[in-house]
Parts: structure tokens; C-alpha cells; sequence
């Protein structure tokens, strides 16, 4: 897979003499036990792509009727049973999960929203949308409307549009787009705002490059500073994901994951979610940016922080190299 000039690994392959039936009875017998076999679930479930996962969920309902998910939901608990369900669905079904619970639990979780919003391609985002609608009969853009506010929700509603354009790039016009961005960055007014969220989130990746370099010819400034500088809060920490996500999305995920493990005393759910979430587009690119970046291997700081079957299971979707241990 291409992402600009990146080619992007995931840690989770297609498992070679693949047979869903085999594996649909190893986790019925792991499940029904007296003790339920955690390692076998791990070994199973981390080791599978999505899409054999889901052909043993159907060869697991066949043969004991019943559904595998409510069963690990049933079987397992904390964090631990959180990989292993999240594991188990769809890639645009677990995005609409993650932003159904960010924006309808207690409290709204608006990093969730911006990681995952700032991150994603316009069929990805389509995609999720439409799984939103299917699983919680409920319009995910009506949702970020009355769960969110100001020009983040603006933003966030602009980005779930998922109308980026795809592989345009007009030098003539990047010159211009970076003079409205510095002008954002000065002025500050509701108006500016708006123009200046409506260049990051409709413009072309190839596009947006260019508007970056002229920004640093322009203003003698690189565009995440100005940003940071200018603006504050939800919206100020979205504006940045997307300047981020637009340049480099593993660098971006490897600085997420740092911060959920050292910053916020290990975030358990952003950990499981990027982890899942990039686990066959980019995580071993990930892992690359996070050792170049931070000097230790995720897999290391992964492994200090937490434990037990959660912590086997975590690694075994990282993945790791020998000297990682």
C-alpha cells in the first residue's frame, strides 16, 4: 500500500493455510471450558487478518449457533476483552464503535473523534458512515452536530463529509491558499477560522503540501507553530492532526501512542484503538517512527506498562523484532 511516497506495512498478514472451521472449534473449546484459554484466543485472534476473522465468527455460528462476539463479551473482561472484541470487527464497523461511544458516553472523547476524523480517507470515512447508520441507526454528522460545538464541530462536520479531492495539485493556487492560511493565523476571526478549516479539510494531500511549503516561504514559519501559536483547545489539537496526518500518518501515530503511554499514565483505550485500527494499513511503519522518534521500541514500552493476557496480546498485534525485547 502507497500512502504519498510511504509504502505502508501492517504487523497483521493474511495467515498462510488458512481454515476458519479448525479455528472456529479451537475458540469453542477455549471459550467453553472451565477456565477459559486465554492464549489460544490470542494466538487465534492476533494472528488471523480481519477478513479470516470473520469468516471463522461465521464458521463459529454454524457450528455452536451462537454469535463469537457476544460470546468473548460473555468470557472475557477489561481491557483484555476489549482487544479481543475490537479485534472481531469490520474495520469501518470498529471506527463507527470507537466515535459511537466517543460521542454518546458519559463525557464526549474528542481526541478519539479528531484521530480518527483527521486520519481517514474519503471511502473510509463513506464507509463508516454508512456502518454508523446500520449499527446505531443514527446519522453520525446529526451526531457531531449535537455532541460537539464552535469551529471544532465545524470542522469535524466538514471532515466527516469525507469531500477531500483526490490527487489534484494546483501550484497556481497554493500560494494563495497559504496566504489565506497566514492570514487565519493573524486575524483570527470567525470568518478566517472557517476559511482556513475549510483549506485543511478539502484540498488535495498533494495539494496541501505545497500550501505548507509556501506557508514556511511566506510567513518564515512552520504552519504546525503558527497554529499552535494562534489558536487553542479541541480545535487548535485538530487543526495540527490534520496538518500531521496529512504529511506523514505513521509519525503521527507513533506521537499518539507516545503520549497515551507516557503522558496520560497509559491511555488504555487510545493504545487499543490505534493499535487495532493500524494494525493492517501502517503499524509496523508506525513502530519504525516511534523507535527513529522516542529511542525506545513500542513493543519495550508497550511490554513496561502493562501486563498480564491484555499485555500478550497487545505485543502480539505489535509485533516486534528480536531486539525490541
Amino acid at each position: 500500500m502507497f500512502i504519498g511516497d510511504i509504502t505502508t506495512q501492517g504487523t497483521i498478514l493474511p495467515a498462510p493455510n488458512f481454515n476458519p472451521i479448525t479455528d472456529a472449534q479451537l475458540l469453542g473449546g477455549a471459550l467453553q471450558g472451565i477456565c477459559c484459554e486465554k492464549d489460544v484466543l490470542i494466538e487465534i485472534l492476533t494472528q488471523r487478518c480481519n477478513s479470516q476473522r470473520l469468516m471463522i465468527a461465521e464458521a463459529y455460528r454454524d457450528m455452536y449457533g451462537r454469535d463469537l462476539i457476544t460470546d468473548l463479551k460473555e468470557n472475557l473482561s477489561h481491557h483484555f476483552k476489549e482487544v479481543m472484541v475490537g479485534l472481531m470487527y469490520p474495520p469501518a464497523s470498529y471506527d463507527a464503535h470507537e466515535l459511537w461511544h466517543a460521542l454518546k458516553g458519559v463525557d464526549t472523547e474528542e481526541k478519539c473523534l479528531i484521530d480518527i476524523l483527521a486520519s481517514r480517507s474519503n471511502m473510509e470515512i463513506f464507509q463508516m458512515k454508512e456502518a454508523y447508520l446500520m449499527e446505531y441507526n443514527s446519522d453520525l454528522q446529526q451526531d457531531i452536530d449535537s455532541e460537539t460545538s464552535g469551529h471544532f464541530r465545524d470542522t469535524l462536520m466538514n471532515l466527516a463529509q469525507g469531500t477531500r479531492m483526490e490527487g489534484y495539485a494546483d501550484p497556481s493556487t497554493a500560494a494563495q491558499d497559504a496566504m489565506i492560511l497566514w492570514e487565519a493565523c493573524q486575524q483570527k476571526s470567525g470568518e478566517h477560522k472557517n476559511m482556513l478549516q475549510m483549506i485543511l479539510c478539502n484540498r488535495s494531500q498533494q495539494q496541501l503540501w505545497m500550501v505548507f511549503q509556501e506557508f514556511q516561504n511566506i510567513s518564515g514559519q512552520d504552519i504546525v507553530d503558527a497554529i499552535n501559536e494562534c489558536y487553542d483547545g479541541y480545535f487548535q489539537e485538530l487543526l495540527v492532526a490534520i496538518v500531521l496526518c496529512i504529511r506523514d500518518k505513521p509519525s503521527y501515530f507513533a506521537y499518539r501512542l507516545y503520549n497515551a503511554i507516557h503522558d496520560f499514565g497509559f491511555h488504555n483505550k487510545t493504545v487499543i484503538r490505534i493499535l487495532i485500527a493500524r494494525s493492517e494499513i501502517d503499524l509496523m511503519n508506525i513502530r519504525q517512527r516511534y523507535k527513529e522518534r522516542y529511542g525506545k521500541s513500542l513493543f519495550h514500552d508497550i511490554k513496561h506498562f502493562a501486563s498480564g493476557h491484555y499485555e500478550s496480546a497487545l505485543l502480539a498485534i505489535c509485533a516486534g523484532d528480536t531486539e525490541d525485547y
